[in-house]
């Protein structure tokens, strides 16, 4: 045999491995991967024909609330947390609960009246949030095509049900400590920061 005949061998053999390497390299990847620890498995279910909703999440209950709104017929929205993140914002989680004994639809006004948030859909757009020391008002954030960070596509709750929500904002100074939260159709209510 040749030289020239066993390099090319050689090349074969070994683009050979490196295939079978990335082939086991995906397959590792796969399904079998352990879930993150940090994580919680979220899961949720549908609510059964004629209950109308949204799908209802099922993973852990939220912890106590650090804030309440009252909303119209029967709408509640139950802070759990705010928390700075570390590329300068603010994250709002709670969930959102009809309270009331019949199907609540939400209102659309909830998005705010920005025409850039209202054509992405029904969402918690128009949520703000007041630093009364500062004198600043702080808007939900929007992405690069003007979608805002905040929950979106809600549209109805059965009675009792809850759908857990989220609001991304800019943070204010860090000696800021307390803020309001305002939701439209909601009553305010002030929330300490993380």
């Amino acid at each position: 045999m040749s030289v020239r005949h066993t390099v090319k061998a050689g090349r074969g053999v070994a683009a050979a491995a490196i295939a079978a390497g990335l082939l086991l390299g995906l397959v590792s990847c796969g399904s079998d991967e352990m879930p993150s620890q940090n994580k919680p498995a979220a899961s949720t279910t549908v609510p059964k024909s004629g209950e109308g909703g949204n799908t209802q999440p099922q993973s852990e209950e939220p912890t106590e609330p650090i804030a309440v709104l009252k909303g119209q017929e029967g709408l509640e929205l139950s802070v759990v947390s705010a928390k700075r993140d570390r590329g300068g914002f603010i994250t709002v989680s709670g969930k959102l609960t009809n309270t009331a004994d019949a199907m609540r639809i939400i209102p659309a006004q909830l998005g705010g009246n920005e025409t850039e948030i209202i054509k992405h859909g029904n969402s918690l757009g128009g949520a703000t949030l007041v630093d009364s020391v500062g004198k600043k008002r702080y808007y939900v954030l929007r992405d690069t095509d003007g979608r805002p960070l905040t929950t979106t596509d809600l549209s109805s709750l059965a009675p009792g049900a809850w759908t857990s929500v989220f609001m991304q904002f800019p943070a204010p100074p860090p000696t800021t400590t307390e803020v309001s939260l305002q939701l439209p159709t909601f009553d305010p209510a002030t929330i300490k920061l993380s």
